[in-house]
């Protein structure tokens, strides 16, 4: 047994020699290695779970079904950012428009929507003075507004008053900017001028109504029939969309009007600069036109931009008339223009404060009722703004109806004949004799 057992020993110790021959360098490295796997296994077990909140997210460009509530992890502050706890959102024509995919320079999906929200300041980033934790605030950030934190360049930040809400603030930023801008910064109205406002009865059309109230200027508001009678206080003269108004205006003003607020485009630039007095403006401040389902139309965009007559400069030097545009996303994130809106946004807060502007609210909804509040817009059925608040409860889905015990045993019955004959066997009801096939046997016996 001894000289069976001696190769096996040897073999043995020889590797047990070529252990000990083994050079220290290697053996302390793999230590090492083995140190640093351990330590990494530990900083994976102690790393906490990254913080996430809720958002708006706009999975692919399409329909209301590619937008969808989702957890996202929390935003990090960039250098000049400050991040916002979100209280209030507004939802305006854009959005709808960056869900199809027909604005410029969308970011890749998916991404968190929303341009407009308004908050309570979280953190501060090094070098941005004019914040501090704790101030109420309203931001304009390009993307991401509609989530439970956001980070916007503090450049693109307001401070609100205390006696403004967080809803009310986020329908006056956006809305009423754009009001104030077409009004006196572009438009130039003062007192006895009139204008011609499409979407008389949306967030801008309500804002730009009560604006012409404090210079006192004929309004004379496009809008669908169904919202005259709620129209009647704030327009002075309602005209039908998707109507030829032109006849309605001239009764009233047979030289036109001054002004021409156009936020629809297509066929609406030629009417609207017919309408035009000498020396009057009309502006481009939206394109809603384009968006007539819930998808992209290639054949609308066509056909709106078809439907705009071309006008050469020389028959704007003849007509002595005005054709401008104004869009705020634009003039803020791409021609560098904060301080130029922050100052508005300042002059709106003083019309605020003395009572002559109050932003008229049309619903408030949960992120998770976002599709509905988009279609209510797309449908044109709002009066005044659509605003999101994160800390709504959704509204309780409808259930599905129970279909009754008994039809569910029919079919369940009918399933199991179906079974029973394809596999050649009977059910026991099937082989019980009928009460007719039993009179029969006792007439034959």
């Amino acid at each position: 047994m001894a000289e069976e057992n001696a190769p096996v020993a040897a073999a043995a110790a020889a590797v047990g020699d070529q252990l000990q021959e083994k050079p220290a360098s290697e053996t302390a490295v793999e230590q090492s290695k083995a140190e640093g796997n351990g330590k990494a296994a530990v900083a994976a077990v102690e790393e906490p779970p990254k913080a996430e909140m809720r958002a708006v997210v706009l999975t692919g460009f399409g329909g209301l079904k590619s937008v969808k509530i989702l957890k996202k992890p929390e935003p990090t502050m960039g250098e000049g950012e400050v991040v916002i706890r979100v209280k209030a959102c507004g939802l305006n024509f854009q959005d709808l428009m960056a869900r199809q995919g027909v604005i410029e320079s969308l970011p890749k999906a998916p991404f968190i929507l929303g341009f407009e929200c308004s908050g309570i300041i979280e953190q501060v980033a090094e070098g941005v003075e004019k914040f501090k934790v704790g101030d109420r605030v309203v931001a304009l950030p390009e993307w991401r507004a509609w989530s439970e934190l956001v980070s916007v360049p503090a450049k693109n930040v307001f401070a609100i008053p205390d006696g403004l809400n967080y809803v009310d603030a986020a329908a006056l930023a956006t809305n009423y900017i754009v009001a104030y801008v077409l009004l006196f910064e572009l438009g130039a109205v003062k007192p006895g001028s009139s204008l011609i406002l499409h979407s008389a009865g949306g967030g801008v059309g309500q804002a730009v109504a009560q604006l012409c109230k404090t210079v006192d200027v004929t309004v004379f508001g496009v809008a669908s029939k169904t919202k005259h009678e709620a129209l009647k206080g704030t327009i002075d003269h309602l005209l039908e969309r998707g109507s030829d108004y032109a006849a309605e205006v001239r009764k009233v003003s047979p030289e036109g009007v001054d002004l021409f607020l156009d936020c629809v485009c297509g066929e609406e630039c030629s009417r609207g600069y017919s309408l035009l007095k000498p020396m009057g403006k009309y502006i481009l401040f939206g394109s809603s036109n384009i968006v007539t389902g819930e998808t992209k139309s290639f054949f609308s965009a066509a056909k709106s931009w078809w439907q705009v007559d071309k006008i050469s400069p020389l028959k704007l030097f003849d007509d002595s008339k005005t054709l401008m545009g104004f869009n705020l996303r634009r003039v803020l994130f791409h021609q560098n223009q904060s301080e130029y809106v922050a100052n508005i946004f300042d002059k709106v807060i003083g019309l605020w404060k003395d009572g002559k502007v109050k932003p008229v609210i049309d619903s408030t909804w949960a992120f998770e009722d976002v599709g509905e509040a988009m279609q209510k817009m797309h449908d044109r059925k709002n009066i005044g703004k659509i605003v999101l608040d994160p800390s709504l409860e959704p509204k309780p889905k409808p259930a599905t109806p129970v279909k009754g015990k008994s039809k569910n045993a029919d079919k369940e019955k009918e399933k199991k004949e179906e079974d029973s004959s394809a596999n050649g066997t009977t059910t026991p009801e099937a082989t019980s004799p009928t009460t007719k096939e039993k009179e029969k046997e006792k007439e034959s016996s």
